[in-house]
């Protein structure tokens, strides 16, 4: 065996098992959480283990031995001669290359583990529909290995798993930054395909300043080192997103009509060359969705699902309104004392009603009609027609939380109807798969959300039947213990990048190791920790920068 560090230690306490070992290593050698170590055993077969901890230890007896040896605590003495140290690694084992699961045996020879046994250990060698997801770096110096991660695509967008989760905390973890770069994989797995049967789109909410506004423009400030990496490693290319269309909020007060963070200058551009518009809602085509201005309202009554079915079944003089300002007129009439309407139906509710429509509807979304001579949109007709790797961007992000509810619900709603079978289109024609990005998923699906909350069961759906539909969720938030279960629960891949103690000491973290753990309140932006159904342990992996535009402080 070459590269031999140390030799496996079977103690009365600490005895060897088919699940971990111990190894004692010398006190200079730098081992780090994540590396892969291989082990003599019988049969001439090879274990393999990764480090979970690494641990130094003397022959002192205690603390206060090594007080007494340096003359009674006098820091400036030269000990006469050093005690006896080393260190002793724990390692989880991964897998024998002759499928050998007895326990190594004390004294056996433990060696890095070189790039292919790498792979072979953590089972990334056997990879099928592999989709690049980072790159892992391991040892130092001339034993350094760098090698690529694959995810088995199938377990990520379907069919045999589905849904991506990543939390971290804001600004250092590079969610959204790790999201693209994933996305930007499997674009460029798909624009290669010929099966026209197996094809993919992307809808994705900006949701923070000018994120994700110039997916289709290069990042000028890569280096030629990090262009290299994508190329050459990776096996991407440096090209940024292709077949983008951006939607804008509609805004009758600003010169360029739009309500977003985005330069006026450059959404007139994009509008110019046919790839960017600015949506609205009217009161006769979208009045159907009046239920999602209610996400975040507690009605645990159901007297806010009770008026909006009134109003949709045209009761009450509802079925004549054809814009939003006779829709308030008439909601109006319904506040005051005496009017008549369904009796179970209190005045103080159609007037908690009012109140919470008028807030919503003084946004300028909501409009008397949709003039598509003028680059407007409705959100529901431009998801309707979404074609094979597209990429739809809806900026959401200068809307007030619950009309950024508003339009989320929309779209989610307008995506399930097309992969239901509800528009006219040629199922053939339609992307057999639909990637739906959330940022701040908080929002829409935390625990703190009620639970009549009708995005809230869109979503929990997506997560329990999406797959079979080929709806697949790429989730983000800061903290992944505030969402509701039945939604991280049916992620199948999960990714953590930066957090904080109180975070992981939540039971969601209650399989991670503690070193890993620990690891996870300093990971770097670009790295990650990643837990992927075909992998055998969690993996420590990097990412480079995005190939996309950047903006400052965004």
């Amino acid at each position: 065996m070459k590269k031999i560090i140390g030799k496996v230690a079977a103690t009365e306490k600490k005895p060897t098992t088919i699940d971990e070992f111990y190894f004692w290593t010398n006190k200079q050698r730098i081992l780090n959480p994540f590396d892969v170590v291989k082990v003599e055993h019988i049969d001439k077969s090879i274990s393999y283990g990764v480090i979970e901890e690494i641990s130094h230890i003397t022959d002192s007896a205690s603390y206060l031995s090594n007080f007494i040896s340096s003359d009674f605590g006098d820091v400036s003495t030269e000990p006469n001669m050093h005690r006896i140290g080393m260190n002793f690694v724990k390692a989880k084992v991964l897998g024998n290359n002759k499928s050998i699961y007895t326990p190594v045996l004390d004294g056996s020879k433990v060696g890095l583990a070189e790039q292919s046994e790498v792979l072979e250990a953590l089972g990334l060698d056997k990879i099928k529909n592999p989709l690049i997801c980072g790159y892992m770096e391991m040892y130092r110096d001339e034993d350094k290995v760098t090698l690529p991660v694959h995810f088995n695509s199938q377990f990520l967008i379907g069919p045999e798993g589905a849904h991506l989760n990543i939390s971290g905390i804001s600004g250092l973890a590079a969610k959204t930054s790790y999201t693209m770069f994933l996305m930007k994989a499997i674009q460029d797995e798909y624009l290669s395909k010929t099966d026209e049967s197996d094809s993919v789109a992307f809808v994705m909410f900006n949701v923070k300043g000018r994120d994700l506004l110039a997916i289709d423009e290069p990042n000028e400030d890569l280096s030629i080192d990090e262009k290299e990496r994508y190329t050459s490693m990776l096996g991407l290319n440096t090209e940024p997103f292709k077949n983008a269309k951006f939607y804008y909020p509609y805004s009758n007060h600003s010169k360029s009509k739009t309500h977003s963070y985005g330069n006026s200058d450059d959404i007139n551009t994009q509008v110019d060359l046919d790839k960017a518009f600015r949506y609205k809602y009217n009161f006769e085509d979208d009045k159907e969705s009046l239920d999602l201005l209610f996400s975040n309202v507690e009605d645990s009554t159901g007297t806010m699902e009770s008026i909006v079915n009134f109003i949709l079944t045209g009761q009450g003089g509802f079925g004549d309104i054809t814009t939003w300002s006779q829709f308030i007129n008439k909601v109006g009439e319904y506040t005051k004392s005496g009017q008549k309407g369904d009796k179970e139906i209190s005045v103080m509710s159609w007037r908690k009603f009012k109140r919470i429509v008028t807030k919503a509807l003084n946004n300028e979304i909501f409009n008397p009609r949709v003039v598509p001579e003028k680059s407007e949109v409705r959100l529901r007709d431009s998801i309707k027609s979404i074609q094979k790797n597209d990429i739809h961007v809806i900026d959401i992000a200068k809307l007030d939380q619950d009309t950024q509810a508003f339009v989320f619900g929309d779209v989610i709603r307008a995506i399930y109807d097309l992969k239901l079978g509800q528009e006219e289109r040629d199922e053939n024609d339609i992307p057999s798969k639909i990637v739906i990005f959330i940022d701040e998923l908080n929002k829409y699906a935390s625990k703190d959300i009620p639970k009549n909350s009708p995005i809230l069961r869109q979503i929990i759906d997506i997560s329990e039947r999406g797959r079979s539909l080929g709806i697949i969720l790429f989730s983000v938030e800061q903290f992944k213990s505030a969402i509701h279960d039945r939604v991280k629960g049916n992620c199948a891949t999960h990714a953590y990048g930066r957090t904080n103690a109180i975070e992981i000491s939540k039971g969601d973290y209650r399989f991670v190791p503690n070193v890993y753990k620990n690891m996870m309140t300093r990971l770097d932006p670009g790295e990650y920790i990643i837990e992927h159904p075909v992998f055998r342990s969690l993996l420590n992996i990097k990412f480079p920068r995005p190939l996309y535009k950047q903006f400052p402080n965004g």
